[in-house]
């Protein structure tokens, strides 16, 4: 059976033309057949910011950040002797930049259609300048690059802004559409991120989600393993920008991972690790600027399984907590609850209740739904803390083990913990504290199980 790898490049790794070079010698290196790029380091945000300044600024300044946006590409273009079909690509690319753009300005409107129009521009852009650098390495070898266009093979559905792949559509098509490279010697450049519906309009997997398209290729084409190549080597047993102490992990479970992403690292998309469980896809995780450094390996089964193996910090949580009466010896109110963040598309992290109260913890952003918050109190009485920060452990067997809670809380003995979570996971103890004291939180913890 012919070995299948998919390799996964973030913006850091598209910075420039170097960047790119870098990372075609790496997937090559690994025998990458399928290469899923992002955008250049940057782009993504310049393309959101243009659109919400197509909303109220003069079409001069527009112009001027097209421009930007244009020089960027086209410096790396001429780096790497872009040839004339790409060139021809990446200017019908441009065109399409500033009539999106046009079409905001005129009618004072950015939907969130509109905006994943405009986003996957990114990731278009840069994989026609990475298949280019791909072409460059391969020059005298009997092999050629081809570039796909992902829309028309991760279908999804139309919720823009968050579309959720069609996964069975991708596992029945994926091995035709990508015969070239699963069957031939040919080696597949696409993008990340960045889908269609079945109708055909573009649809975007939410911020991250290259690494989720990554994954989600790959089980589309049965891949032996999945690469994600980043900036940072491998996944780290907490943030280092908090924790200098922080160090690699060498091989961690996908139960595990999966919690880890959930609750805070930032290394894997934490939808990423969902096809791969399906399909027993190994992961690895590793820095494109140091490929020899080694990284991390996420497997179904590990050897080594300590009691805690990393730890992660949640930013801008708040907690939501209802009261009322009606809880008390009845049924169907946490129905009710659930049935409005259903409705809502919120999901929710943490939850504890009491007789009469249920907690539970909610990105900050939540709180801009209106709508949602006017429901909720339509049934209970409504309480709202905010500055929070949701604080996780992340390890084996942890709700099999006596003391564990005791030297957690030893090691933190003067910081307020407003919520506690613990027995739904053996993998994770997690706890809500003060944004202001979560930092000295992690730092504690760290020192007192891993480092």
């Amino acid at each position: 059976m012919k070995t299948i790898v998919v390799s996964k490049f973030g913006g850091t790794s598209m910075g420039d033309a170097q960047c790119m070079k870098r990372s075609a010698q790496v997937s090559l290196s690994q025998n990458a057949n399928l290469v899923v790029v992002s955008a250049t380091s940057g782009t993504t945000n310049l393309l959101i910011a243009l659109g919400n300044k197509a909303l109220s600024h003069e079409w001069s300044q527009l112009e001027t950040l097209i421009e930007d946006i244009r020089k960027r590409h086209l410096t790396i273009a001429a780096d790497l002797k872009l040839e004339s079909k790409g060139q021809t690509d990446l200017e019908s690319l441009f065109q399409e930049l500033e009539s999106i753009i046009k079409g905001v300005f005129y009618l004072k409107d950015l939907s969130l259609k509109a905006l994943d129009a405009l986003q996957s521009l990114g990731e278009r852009m840069s994989s026609v300048l990475f298949a280019q650098a791909m072409s460059n390495e391969l020059a005298g070898q009997n092999r050629k690059v081809i570039l796909y266009d992902a829309r028309e093979i991760l279908k999804t559905d139309d919720m823009f802004g968050k579309a959720k792949p069609n996964q069975d559509y991708i596992n029945k098509h994926g091995p035709e559409f990508f015969s070239a490279v699963v069957k031939g010697n040919d080696v597949g450049v696409t993008q990340g991120f960045i889908g269609s519906t079945m109708e055909g309009h573009t649809t975007t997997l939410g911020r991250g989600g290259s690494d989720f398209s990554a994954a989600i290729l790959a089980e589309g084409i049965n891949a032996t393993t999945c690469e994600i190549w980043t900036d940072v080597t491998g996944i780290l047993t907490t943030d280092p920008r908090l924790v200098k102490e922080a160090k690699v992990i060498d091989e961690i479970s996908f139960k595990e991972a999966s919690e880890l992403a959930t609750f805070g690292a930032k290394v894997l998309h934490p939808a990423t690790l969902l096809p791969a469980i399906r399909k027993n896809i190994p992961v690895f995780v590793g820095s494109s600027f140091d490929a020899n450094k080694g990284g991390t390996w996420v497997r179904k089964e590990v050897e080594n399984q300590p009691l805690i193996r990393a730890m992660a910090l949640r930013r801008k949580q708040v907690l939501v907590t209802l009261s009322t009466p009606e809880m008390l010896q009845t049924h169907g109110f946490l129905f009710q609850v659930f049935t409005i963040f259903n409705d809502h598309k919120v999901s929710v992290d943490a939850i504890t209740t009491s007789e009469i109260s249920v907690s539970m913890t909610l990105d900050e952003v939540t709180l801009q739904n209106k709508e949602l918050f006017k429901k909720l109190e339509a049934i209970a009485e409504v309480h709202i803390e905010d500055n929070l920060s949701l604080v996780s452990l992340i390890g084996n067997n942890i709700i099999h083990t006596s003391g564990l809670a005791k030297k957690i809380f030893e090691s933190i003995p003067d910081i307020n913990v407003r919520m506690i979570c613990l027995g739904a996971s053996k993998h994770n103890f997690c706890f809500l504290v003060k944004d202001s004291s979560a930092e000295d939180a992690l730092k504690r913890l760290h020192k007192a199980f891993i480092a």
